[in-house]
């Protein structure tokens, strides 16, 4: 992915233009085969669900299950983060998490949280160049007993500065980014 676009030592670097964009999209969704889809137990905020759901069409996320109280992106303030992307990405109406569990690996996907527990694995060994299936939890208290008990597995976001936790959106898109940054370098994670 180098070359003519970026400019170089002897020409001037310039934003890629919009034909170029998709041209440069099209290049990576050629090299992309998994799945991705996406559990919302409770995320409220109508902002980072917004945020969320443009992440998630970026990335190529086929589905978002939501769950619990989960606000939907139809909500207002949602549409102004999602810009319209929410089209863009088949979602479920709230159900139980469990139901959303069950669903997401009855459509073929390994379910695994990104949540802070005893036995979750760092993000980047977790096995994400699959058909994956990514859970995020609401804002204040991340995911319940109950999802965790149903998933297949957890993982969570290393951080080495003075603050436990990101917001929910930036976890979701860090957590996307790391799943296709291991298929597109074919690095096997872990066996999470």
């Amino acid at each position: 992915m180098t070359g003519t676009m970026a400019g170089g030592a002897g020409g001037a670097r310039r934003q890629l233009r919009a034909t170029d964009v998709k041209r440069l999209n099209r290049t990576w969704r050629r090299s992309t085969g998994n799945r991705l889809a996406m559990i919302l137990e409770s995320v409220t905020g109508p902002f980072n669900v917004g945020s969320i759901f443009r992440t998630a069409a970026a990335f190529g996320v086929e589905r978002i299950w939501l769950a619990g109280n989960a606000t939907p992106p139809t909500n207002p303030k949602a549409q102004k983060t999602a810009l319209g992307t929410d089209r863009l990405v088949d979602w479920k109406d709230p159900v139980p998490a469990v139901a959303a569990v069950q669903a997401a690996r009855d459509d073929g996907f390994t379910v695994l949280a990104v949540e802070l527990t005893g036995d979750a694995v760092p993000l980047h060994e977790a096995s994400l160049a699959r058909d994956v299936c990514l859970v995020v939890g609401g804002e204040d208290h991340g995911c319940s007993p109950a999802l965790l008990d149903a998933v297949d597995g957890v993982c969570y976001i290393p951080q080495v500065g003075r603050v436990g936790s990101v917001n929910v959106a930036v976890a979701a898109a860090i957590a996307l980014a790391e799943a296709r940054r291991q298929e597109w370098a074919g690095k096997p994670g872990s066996d999470l």
